[in-house]
């Protein structure tokens, strides 16, 4: 997307709820890192909840809103970068609601295995995938999966929520879409 800005305008407040979904299953808060965070829907939620979280965005203006909404706040650490240069620290949680398909193809599965590397055993991931009949498939700088490619993500995790989504909709900023989407909580093994 060439204007962040109209995304960011137009995006809701409320958590995705394969975050919800991955939070209940915690006894209690840890340390989440929140991928692609645009205008902290999920980062506030986890800050809400008692979590410190990292949240990394390509985007400067999306962390910039970030921090002016939370201000200076302890629990909270922010990250400039791409997915394929961002530095992951061990955590509980890596979260990546509707972002991680927005690692380029050639490097989504070394930064897959860098979200691996992040997670203990007992830590999750959550988020979307893009499925391979999804509107944007073709497009050759984001990466999509067929179920049997999802199923060989989730090699060594347990698939706690794992739900095929296909529907034709629009996006946040009202255009037409084919959607096709795996919702994803998985707890590393």
């Amino acid at each position: 997307m060439k204007d962040w800005t109209r995304y960011y305008d137009a995006a809701g407040d409320d958590p995705r709820h394969t975050l919800l979904d991955a939070l209940a299953r915690f006894d209690e808060p840890g340390f989440a890192v929140d991928l692609g965070c645009g205008t902290g829907r999920d980062t506030f939620e986890l800050l809400r909840r008692g979590w410190r979280v990292l949240a990394i965005d390509a985007q400067e203006e999306a962390l910039r809103r970030v921090r002016a909404a939370v201000g200076a706040y302890e629990r909270l650490e922010t990250q400039t970068a791409t997915f394929e240069d961002a530095t992951l620290p061990p955590c509980d949680l890596v979260n990546a609601s509707f972002a991680l398909p927005f690692c380029p193809p050639g490097r989504f599965d070394a930064f897959w295995a860098r979200i691996g590397d992040a997670l203990p055993t007992g830590g999750r991931f959550c988020g979307q995938l893009f499925g391979d009949r999804d509107g944007w498939a073709g497009d050759s700088a984001i990466t999509f999966h067929a179920r049997a490619d999802v199923d060989r993500l989730l090699v060594g995790y347990d698939a706690e929520l794992l739900d095929e989504e296909e529907e034709d909709s629009t996006t946040v900023v009202g255009d037409a879409k084919h959607w096709h989407l795996f919702h994803v909580v998985a707890r590393k093994r």
